[in-house]
Protein backbone atom coordinates (compact mmCIF):
# COMPACT_ATOMS: atom_id res chain seq x y z
CA UNK A 1 0.00 0.00 0.00
CA UNK A 2 1.53 3.33 -1.05
CA UNK A 3 1.21 6.41 1.11
CA UNK A 4 -0.71 9.20 -0.64
CA UNK A 5 0.26 12.80 0.05
CA UNK A 6 -2.10 15.43 -1.33
CA UNK A 7 -0.03 18.33 0.00
CA UNK A 8 3.54 17.38 -0.84
CA UNK A 9 4.21 20.96 -1.93
CA UNK A 10 2.74 22.40 1.26
CA UNK A 11 -0.27 24.69 1.61
CA UNK A 12 0.53 26.61 -1.57
CA UNK A 13 -1.16 24.14 -3.93
CA UNK A 14 -4.60 23.97 -2.25
CA UNK A 15 -4.56 27.74 -1.68
CA UNK A 16 -3.54 28.52 -5.27
CA UNK A 17 -6.01 25.97 -6.63
CA UNK A 18 -8.84 27.55 -4.62
CA UNK A 19 -7.85 31.07 -5.68
CA UNK A 20 -7.77 30.09 -9.36
CA UNK A 21 -11.12 28.33 -9.05
CA UNK A 22 -12.62 31.50 -7.54
CA UNK A 23 -11.07 33.58 -10.34
CA UNK A 24 -12.47 31.33 -13.05
CA UNK A 25 -15.92 31.26 -11.46
CA UNK A 26 -15.96 35.05 -11.03
CA UNK A 27 -15.01 35.59 -14.67
CA UNK A 28 -17.65 33.08 -15.72
CA UNK A 29 -20.35 34.84 -13.70
CA UNK A 30 -19.36 38.20 -15.19
CA UNK A 31 -19.62 36.66 -18.64
CA UNK A 32 -23.06 35.26 -17.87
CA UNK A 33 -24.26 38.65 -16.65
CA UNK A 34 -23.43 39.95 -20.11
CA UNK A 35 -24.99 36.90 -21.78
CA UNK A 36 -28.32 37.66 -20.10
CA UNK A 37 -28.28 41.16 -21.60
CA UNK A 38 -27.68 40.12 -25.20
CA UNK A 39 -29.36 38.09 -27.91
CA UNK A 40 -28.24 36.09 -30.90
CA UNK A 41 -24.56 35.54 -31.63
CA UNK A 42 -23.41 37.88 -28.86
CA UNK A 43 -25.21 35.77 -26.25
CA UNK A 44 -23.65 32.56 -27.57
CA UNK A 45 -20.20 34.16 -27.44
CA UNK A 46 -20.64 35.20 -23.81
CA UNK A 47 -21.91 31.73 -22.88
CA UNK A 48 -18.86 30.18 -24.53
CA UNK A 49 -16.54 32.52 -22.65
CA UNK A 50 -18.39 31.72 -19.42
CA UNK A 51 -17.96 28.00 -20.06
CA UNK A 52 -14.23 28.39 -20.70
CA UNK A 53 -13.86 30.49 -17.54
CA UNK A 54 -15.86 28.21 -15.23
CA UNK A 55 -15.15 24.84 -16.83
CA UNK A 56 -11.61 25.57 -17.95
CA UNK A 57 -10.13 27.78 -15.23
CA UNK A 58 -12.60 27.30 -12.38
CA UNK A 59 -12.70 23.49 -12.55
CA UNK A 60 -10.03 21.96 -14.81
CA UNK A 61 -7.17 24.29 -13.96
CA UNK A 62 -8.07 24.04 -10.28
CA UNK A 63 -7.85 20.25 -10.54
CA UNK A 64 -4.37 20.17 -12.04
CA UNK A 65 -2.94 22.88 -9.86
CA UNK A 66 -4.14 20.85 -6.87
CA UNK A 67 -2.52 17.78 -8.41
CA UNK A 68 0.86 19.53 -8.26
CA UNK A 69 0.82 18.58 -4.57
CA UNK A 70 -0.15 14.94 -5.19
CA UNK A 71 2.43 12.21 -4.72
CA UNK A 72 2.56 8.51 -3.86
CA UNK A 73 5.43 6.97 -1.95
CA UNK A 74 7.23 4.24 -3.86
CA UNK A 75 6.31 5.39 -7.36
CA UNK A 76 6.54 8.35 -9.66
CA UNK A 77 3.38 9.75 -11.25
CA UNK A 78 3.01 10.64 -14.92
CA UNK A 79 0.01 11.99 -16.85
CA UNK A 80 -1.28 10.86 -20.22
CA UNK A 81 -1.51 14.05 -22.29
CA UNK A 82 -4.37 12.88 -24.55
CA UNK A 83 -6.63 11.78 -21.69
CA UNK A 84 -5.80 14.99 -19.82
CA UNK A 85 -6.83 17.11 -22.81
CA UNK A 86 -10.02 15.07 -23.19
CA UNK A 87 -10.84 15.89 -19.57
CA UNK A 88 -10.45 19.60 -20.42
CA UNK A 89 -12.87 19.29 -23.35
CA UNK A 90 -15.35 17.46 -21.10
CA UNK A 91 -15.12 20.17 -18.41
CA UNK A 92 -15.68 23.07 -20.81
CA UNK A 93 -18.24 21.24 -22.94
CA UNK A 94 -20.45 20.09 -20.08
CA UNK A 95 -20.45 23.55 -18.46
CA UNK A 96 -21.33 25.07 -21.84
CA UNK A 97 -24.27 22.69 -22.16
CA UNK A 98 -25.46 23.49 -18.64
CA UNK A 99 -25.21 27.26 -19.09
CA UNK A 100 -26.93 27.11 -22.47
CA UNK A 101 -29.74 24.96 -21.09
CA UNK A 102 -30.63 27.29 -18.22
CA UNK A 103 -30.22 30.51 -20.20
CA UNK A 104 -32.53 29.44 -23.02
CA UNK A 105 -34.97 27.31 -21.01
CA UNK A 106 -38.21 28.71 -19.62
CA UNK A 107 -39.26 25.82 -17.41
CA UNK A 108 -37.77 27.27 -14.21
CA UNK A 109 -36.55 25.08 -11.38
CA UNK A 110 -37.11 21.87 -13.30
CA UNK A 111 -34.62 22.77 -16.00
CA UNK A 112 -32.20 24.16 -13.41
CA UNK A 113 -32.16 20.93 -11.38
CA UNK A 114 -31.92 18.80 -14.52
CA UNK A 115 -29.09 20.88 -15.95
CA UNK A 116 -27.37 20.87 -12.56
CA UNK A 117 -27.50 17.07 -12.41
CA UNK A 118 -26.11 16.69 -15.92
CA UNK A 119 -23.43 19.33 -15.37
CA UNK A 120 -22.45 17.91 -11.98
CA UNK A 121 -22.17 14.42 -13.44
CA UNK A 122 -19.99 15.85 -16.19
CA UNK A 123 -17.76 17.65 -13.69
CA UNK A 124 -17.32 14.40 -11.75
CA UNK A 125 -16.56 12.61 -15.02
CA UNK A 126 -13.91 15.22 -15.79
CA UNK A 127 -12.36 14.70 -12.34
CA UNK A 128 -12.13 10.94 -12.63
CA UNK A 129 -10.96 11.19 -16.24
CA UNK A 130 -8.14 13.38 -14.94
CA UNK A 131 -7.36 10.73 -12.33
CA UNK A 132 -7.43 7.97 -14.95
CA UNK A 133 -4.81 9.94 -16.89
CA UNK A 134 -2.30 9.13 -14.14
CA UNK A 135 0.26 6.45 -14.86
CA UNK A 136 2.11 5.00 -11.88
CA UNK A 137 3.43 1.70 -10.58
CA UNK A 138 0.33 1.16 -8.49
CA UNK A 139 -3.17 -0.23 -8.58
CA UNK A 140 -5.95 2.25 -7.81
CA UNK A 141 -9.19 1.54 -5.95
CA UNK A 142 -11.87 3.79 -4.48
CA UNK A 143 -13.92 4.14 -1.32
CA UNK A 144 -17.45 3.89 -2.73
CA UNK A 145 -19.04 6.17 -0.11
CA UNK A 146 -16.57 9.00 -0.68
CA UNK A 147 -16.78 8.54 -4.44
CA UNK A 148 -20.56 8.93 -4.36
CA UNK A 149 -20.24 11.88 -1.99
CA UNK A 150 -17.88 13.62 -4.42
CA UNK A 151 -20.45 13.22 -7.20
CA UNK A 152 -23.22 14.59 -4.96
CA UNK A 153 -21.05 17.60 -4.13
CA UNK A 154 -20.38 18.12 -7.86
CA UNK A 155 -24.12 18.07 -8.64
CA UNK A 156 -25.00 20.48 -5.82
CA UNK A 157 -22.13 22.80 -6.73
CA UNK A 158 -23.10 22.76 -10.41
CA UNK A 159 -26.74 23.50 -9.66
CA UNK A 160 -25.70 26.42 -7.43
CA UNK A 161 -23.34 27.68 -10.13
CA UNK A 162 -26.08 27.58 -12.79
CA UNK A 163 -28.47 29.40 -10.45
CA UNK A 164 -25.81 32.05 -9.85
CA UNK A 165 -25.27 32.38 -13.60
CA UNK A 166 -28.97 33.22 -13.96
CA UNK A 167 -29.41 35.50 -10.97
CA UNK A 168 -26.20 37.12 -9.70
CA UNK A 169 -25.83 40.81 -10.50
CA UNK A 170 -23.11 43.21 -9.40
CA UNK A 171 -19.46 42.88 -8.48
CA UNK A 172 -19.96 42.29 -4.72
CA UNK A 173 -22.49 39.50 -5.27
CA UNK A 174 -20.26 38.04 -7.99
CA UNK A 175 -17.24 37.89 -5.68
CA UNK A 176 -19.29 36.32 -2.89
CA UNK A 177 -20.75 33.69 -5.22
CA UNK A 178 -17.33 32.95 -6.72
CA UNK A 179 -15.84 32.36 -3.25
CA UNK A 180 -18.59 29.85 -2.48
CA UNK A 181 -18.29 28.17 -5.88
CA UNK A 182 -14.51 27.88 -5.51
CA UNK A 183 -14.98 26.24 -2.12
CA UNK A 184 -17.48 23.77 -3.59
CA UNK A 185 -15.19 22.86 -6.51
CA UNK A 186 -12.23 22.39 -4.16
CA UNK A 187 -14.37 20.35 -1.79
CA UNK A 188 -15.46 18.06 -4.60
CA UNK A 189 -11.86 17.61 -5.75
CA UNK A 190 -10.38 16.74 -2.39
CA UNK A 191 -13.33 14.51 -1.49
CA UNK A 192 -12.74 12.58 -4.71
CA UNK A 193 -9.03 12.38 -3.98
CA UNK A 194 -9.72 11.14 -0.44
CA UNK A 195 -11.72 8.29 -1.99
CA UNK A 196 -8.60 7.01 -3.75
CA UNK A 197 -6.49 4.15 -2.43
CA UNK A 198 -3.31 2.95 -4.14
CA UNK A 199 -1.36 -0.26 -3.86
CA UNK A 200 2.19 0.06 -5.17
CA UNK A 201 3.19 -2.93 -7.29
CA UNK A 202 6.47 -4.24 -8.68
CA UNK A 203 8.23 -3.06 -11.80
CA UNK A 204 9.23 0.34 -10.47
CA UNK A 205 12.30 0.31 -12.71
CA UNK A 206 10.09 0.38 -15.80
CA UNK A 207 9.68 3.80 -17.41
CA UNK A 208 6.19 5.29 -17.25
CA UNK A 209 4.42 6.90 -20.18
CA UNK A 210 3.36 10.53 -19.90
CA UNK A 211 4.53 13.82 -18.42
CA UNK A 212 4.89 15.16 -14.90
CA UNK A 213 2.25 17.43 -13.36
CA UNK A 214 4.66 20.37 -13.40
CA UNK A 215 4.90 20.06 -17.19
CA UNK A 216 1.35 21.43 -17.24
CA UNK A 217 2.30 24.47 -15.19
CA UNK A 218 3.48 26.76 -18.01
CA UNK A 219 0.54 25.90 -20.34
CA UNK A 220 -1.87 26.39 -17.44
CA UNK A 221 -0.37 29.80 -16.71
CA UNK A 222 -0.78 30.83 -20.34
CA UNK A 223 -4.38 29.59 -20.44
CA UNK A 224 -5.26 31.49 -17.27
CA UNK A 225 -3.63 34.68 -18.55
CA UNK A 226 -5.40 34.54 -21.92
CA UNK A 227 -8.84 33.70 -20.50
CA UNK A 228 -8.54 36.38 -17.82
CA UNK A 229 -7.42 39.04 -20.28
CA UNK A 230 -10.14 38.21 -22.83
CA UNK A 231 -12.90 38.14 -20.24
CA UNK A 232 -11.88 41.36 -18.51
CA UNK A 233 -11.45 43.09 -21.87
CA UNK A 234 -14.82 41.87 -23.04
CA UNK A 235 -16.56 42.96 -19.86
CA UNK A 236 -14.82 46.35 -19.97
CA UNK A 237 -15.81 47.23 -23.54
CA UNK A 238 -19.29 45.72 -23.58
CA UNK A 239 -22.28 47.76 -22.41
CA UNK A 240 -23.77 46.95 -19.02
CA UNK A 241 -27.46 46.73 -18.20
CA UNK A 242 -27.95 50.44 -17.56
CA UNK A 243 -26.18 51.39 -20.78
CA UNK A 244 -28.30 48.96 -22.79
CA UNK A 245 -31.48 50.40 -21.25
CA UNK A 246 -30.32 53.93 -22.08
CA UNK A 247 -29.61 52.91 -25.68
CA UNK A 248 -33.00 51.27 -25.96
CA UNK A 249 -34.68 54.40 -24.55
CA UNK A 250 -32.76 56.60 -26.98
CA UNK A 251 -33.72 54.37 -29.91
CA UNK A 252 -37.35 54.47 -28.80
CA UNK A 253 -37.33 58.27 -28.54
CA UNK A 254 -35.67 58.57 -31.95
CA UNK A 255 -38.28 56.29 -33.47
CA UNK A 256 -41.08 58.38 -31.95
CA UNK A 257 -39.52 61.56 -33.33
CA UNK A 258 -39.21 60.08 -36.80
CA UNK A 259 -42.84 58.93 -36.72
CA UNK A 260 -44.00 62.46 -35.80
CA UNK A 261 -42.13 63.97 -38.74
CA UNK A 262 -43.83 61.58 -41.08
Amino acid sequence: MGHINHFSSGAITPFLAYALSCLGCALGLLSMQRARLHRGGARWSWIALGAVSIGGTGIWVMHFVAMLGFSVSGTVVRYDVIVTLISLVVAVGIVWLGLSAVVFSRSGWGSLVGAGFITGSGVATMHYLGISAMNMHAEVSYDLLLLVLSIVIAVIASTAALWAALNIIGIVATIGAALVMGLAVSGMHYTGMAAMHVNVVGGTAQALHGVEAYDFFVPLTLVIAVVTALTLLGVAVSPNGEEIKEDQWADSELEKLMNRRR
